[in-house]
């Protein structure tokens, strides 16, 4: 089975668990307004997660004439991809990294940290841009932004179920508070390992996919590699700077 026939089962998984705590809730009613309320989330997560993420990150668009060496390899690489030139964004901020965000090809958008650009070379900055584009691509972050949507979801309802369930539906106390504890701890770790599997078969296409874009793997490995780098000497330099006592 291919990446996106996993991920289609593994979206169908989160549904249901959704299902399944609403069930545990209201029965069958319940189960109908979890679905519905799965709805109108994933509706939200299509229509206004772009913005929602660029206006968190305090990303700042940029016109060709202010970034021209980016905006050309942006260029190239989305022509190599087969979409659009997506809309860019830059990040003031050091912590290298860079995300793409939009419903899909046509109106989507990449961000790119200034930390990555003064830490990385040209081709290590080409390879991630390639990774966010293959993500543009194949519509994965659309698919995660649901994924995320719908975990964030089921961990409210099942909070909400778990204080239910240890009432009882008579507003009496529960003779079987075991049942709401496992639906507080179980239904969010559920969803958590669902989202997550989702999001290492997006992110293994997007590698693999993204190296066919820039047209060398190791721009990319050697874009991993220079941030795993970076990572460990900020734990470093953190563990440094708060000792254990």
């Amino acid at each position: 089975m291919g990446g996106y026939g996993r991920t289609f089962i593994l979206l169908a998984a989160l549904s249901a668990i959704f299902a399944a705590v609403g069930y545990a809730i209201g029965g069958s009613g319940g189960a109908v307004i979890a679905l519905l309320m799965a709805a109108g989330m994933n509706l939200f997560a299509w229509w206004g997660s772009a913005s929602a993420v660029l206006r968190m990150n305090n990303a700042q668009p940029v016109s060709e004439a202010e970034a021209p060496r980016l905006y050309a390899m942006v260029r190239q690489l989305a022509e190599r991809a087969g979409i659009p030139m997506p809309a860019l964004y830059v990040i003031h901020e050091d912590q290298p990294n860079a995300f793409a965000t939009g419903r899909g090809p046509a109106d989507a958008a990449v961000a790119v940290n200034s930390g990555l650009i003064d830490l990385m070379d040209e081709r290590q900055v080409a390879g991630v841009v390639a990774h966010e584009l293959a993500h543009i691509k194949h519509h994965d972050t659309l698919v995660m932004s649901i994924a995320a949507t719908l975990s964030g979801a089921i961990g409210m309802l099942a909070q909400f179920g778990g204080m239910f369930a240890m009432r009882g539906r008579d507003g009496q106390r529960n003779t079987n508070p075991i049942a709401g504890l496992l639906l507080i701890i179980l239904g969010p770790i559920a969803a958590s390992i669902v989202q997550m599997a989702i999001s290492r078969a997006r992110e293994y296409e997007a590698d693999r996919e993204g190296a066919e874009i820039c047209g060398d793997p190791e721009w990319l490995a050697s874009a991993l590699e220079r941030l795993e780098t970076y990572a460990a000497r900020a734990v470093n330099e953190g563990a440094e700077a708060n000792p254990a006592t």
